[in-house]
């Protein structure tokens, strides 16, 4: 399926199969492609670009296709990487953290650092960090076979 070019998103970059490789849900998902280009939030003389996922209803191009600016897209990946980090060694607390200090790690960025810790806030979080986990382990061959790729696509850009 053709990813739309008429719309605001200007796709540069595509990936027009990744309902084919969509994770668990490969050849069953409404997320038809991927693409890198111009954001529909350009303005004149502004030009950004970003990542999008494009659903598809089967019908219809989806108004839930989500576009991020890269360093988002990026910033994801770190916190993925920093969560499945922490997961090797997290089965040393009770409830696989440690209450006194949900702070996982604070990755130095622009100045700043993005503050990575475990949501307390959420009052259903002993049973959520379980049911995380799990899912972490159970998706740890799509997840490492990903980060794999990442990891030799990063050495040959020489990163």
């Amino acid at each position: 399926m053709k990813i739309p070019t008429h719309l605001k998103h200007k796709p540069v970059i595509v990936a027009e199969n990744y309902a084919n490789i969509d994770g668990r849900t490969a050849y069953h998902t409404d997320a038809q492609g991927l693409s890198l280009g111009l954001a529909q939030w350009n303005d004149r003389g502004k030009v950004d670009i970003s990542a999008k996922v494009w659903r598809h209803t089967g019908g219809k191009w989806s108004r839930q296709s989500e576009e991020l600016p890269l360093h988002r897209v990026l910033d994801l990946a770190i916190l993925v990487c920093e969560a499945q980090l922490y997961f090797k060694d997290a089965y040393r607390y009770e409830n696989l953290y440690d209450e006194s200090n949900p702070v996982l790690k604070r990755v130095g960025l622009q100045g700043d650092a993005m503050t990575v810790e475990v949501c307390t806030e959420n009052e259903q979080i002993n049973e959520d960090i379980q049911l995380f986990q799990q899912a972490l382990s159970d998706n740890g061959e799509l997840i490492g076979e990903r980060l794999r790729t990442l990891s030799r696509i990063l050495k040959d850009m020489g990163y």
